[in-house]
C-alpha cells in the first residue's frame, strides 16, 4: 500500500492482484468513499463510471490506463478522496 500526505490530507493506494488482472483501491481525507469506478483493458476505450458530484475519477483515471499499459491487463480502479474545503492553495500546500 502507499500513502502519502497527513492527517486529513492523507491519502492511500492499494494494488490487489486477482489471477494477472489488477484492482487498485483508493480513499483518504476526511470521507473516504467510491466516487468513481473505472475500467481499462488493453486496446480498448476505457470506461468510467462516475458518479453524482463526485470528481475522482480525474485522480483515478490515469492510475488504472498507466497500469493497463505498463502491466497489458485488465484494471480497475475504485476509490475517492474527500476532504472538506479542499482546494489548490490548501492540497499542494501539505
Amino acid at each position: 500500500m502507499l500513502t502519502s500526505g497527513k492527517g486529513k490530507y492523507k491519502v492511500w493506494l492499494e494494488q490487489k492482484k486477482i489471477g494477472q488482472d489488477l484492482v487498485y483501491f483508493l480513499g483518504g481525507g476526511q470521507k473516504p468513499h467510491i466516487g468513481a469506478i473505472i475500467v481499462c483493458e488493453p486496446n480498448k476505450k476505457t470506461k468510467v463510471t462516475k458518479f453524482q458530484n463526485h470528481y475522482d475519477f480525474i485522480v483515478l483515471k490515469p492510475i488504472a490506463e498507466a497500469a493497463c499499459k505498463k502491466y497489458q491487463t485488465k484494471v480497475v480502479a475504485v476509490g475517492g478522496i474527500h476532504i472538506d474545503n479542499a482546494n489548490n492553495f490548501n492540497i499542494s500546500n501539505k
